[in-house]
């Protein structure tokens, strides 16, 4: 073979070759497909990630590019304790909560504290307070209220399961109030208080003075306006006061309650996991959340045989206040300190 002939052939196939190729494919893609063939190239993208996908559909490729969506966490808006510069506070459990206070209830002893001083928003732990005063004041706990436009939420705008007209006696209102944190229904108990809402945040503040609560204010029933404050150590004082009241204590720890306000009966839940957990045995128990005062969550328990009383305010994130409480438990069965 001559060096021209090969340099023909040469010329030939190279000038074939990407013809017969490009035939072979489009033979290929007429022929039926059982699937659908998807290959993915990502290309990075100023608002997110371009990716673009080959696809064979009914023996046809085609190339499109979807924009998938950039997810973010979503940041906590400053609590009180931050904007006061407690988030700096370090402790030697490294717990998530900006304040926390641990009493043994017997002795009065305090077994922990971290700015157990510092008066901050509690958000719905305020509702140990309301079941004091409705228990204390003596009110028919087999009055029926009913829910009106007064007990809306206009300081969060946030909702209910209690729908307007809604009729519950005052025993199943405080029931929801302190086990689910039911904030209507906690506003319909204070405006249901002789005198109204006005009388009975009266009551309250009296109510804190008189438990020596030097650091505590009350302006509402609920929890919802962040001018309702407290410090850990006056939690302390509201929390013995209230387990005093065996209805508050059986209330509080109630995981599951059936209530019928109109209508088909509903299932309300506690909004404290541990009620649940046959580890922990709570005696009573509240939580509470709104921006300004971060996850609260105060509870007494017996820990070791102990009656312990412990208060966890300003906590950042769903659980962190489930878990510092499971660290304050570790730490007091592996040292027990004493009394």
């Amino acid at each position: 073979m001559t060096k021209v002939f090969r340099r023909v052939l040469l010329i030939i196939a190279t000038a074939i070759l990407p013809a017969a190729l490009a035939v072979a494919a489009t033979t290929d893609s007429h022929k039926p497909s059982q699937k659908k063939h998807v290959t993915h190239k990502s290309v990075k993208a100023e608002s997110g990630r371009l990716v673009k996908r080959t696809i064979v559909v009914h023996g046809k490729r085609r190339v499109v590019y979807e924009r998938l969506a950039v997810v973010r966490p979503v940041a906590e808006h400053p609590s009180a304790g931050d904007i006061a510069g407690l988030k700096s506070s370090q402790d030697p459990l490294a717990l998530q909560s900006n304040v926390a206070f641990v009493v043994d209830q017997s002795s009065s002893k305090v077994l922990f504290e971290k700015n157990s001083n510092v008066s901050l928003p509690i958000a719905s732990i305020t509702k140990l307070m309301t079941s004091l005063v409705v228990v204390e004041s003596n009110q028919d706990m087999n009055e029926i209220i009913e829910v009106t436009t007064d007990d809306l939420d206009k300081e969060k705008g946030t909702g209910s399961r209690l729908k307007m007209g809604a009729k519950l006696s005052r025993a199943d209102m405080l029931h929801i109030a302190l086990m689910s944190s039911e904030n209507r229904a906690a506003s319909a108990l204070g405006r249901s208080y002789a005198g109204g809402l006005p009388a009975f945040v009266l009551a309250m503040n009296a109510k804190a003075k008189q438990l020596g609560m030097n650091d505590t204010h009350y302006v509402d029933s609920s929890g919802l306006s962040s001018q309702n404050v407290a410090s850990a150590r006056d939690l302390v004082k509201l929390i013995n006061a209230a387990y005093q009241h065996p209805l508050i204590r059986e209330y509080s720890t109630d995981a599951k309650y059936v209530v019928n306000p109109g209508g088909r009966p509903m299932q309300y839940s506690t909004t404290n996991r541990l009620i649940a957990s046959p580890d922990w045995d709570i005696g009573l128990q509240k939580t509470g959340y709104i921006s300004e005062a971060g996850r609260c969550l105060v509870m007494q328990a017996m820990i070791e045989g102990r009656a312990i009383v412990m208060v966890f305010l300003d906590s950042k994130g769903k659980y962190s206040r489930l878990a510092d409480a499971g660290r304050i438990r570790k730490w007091l069965e592996t040292l027990k300190p004493q009394a």
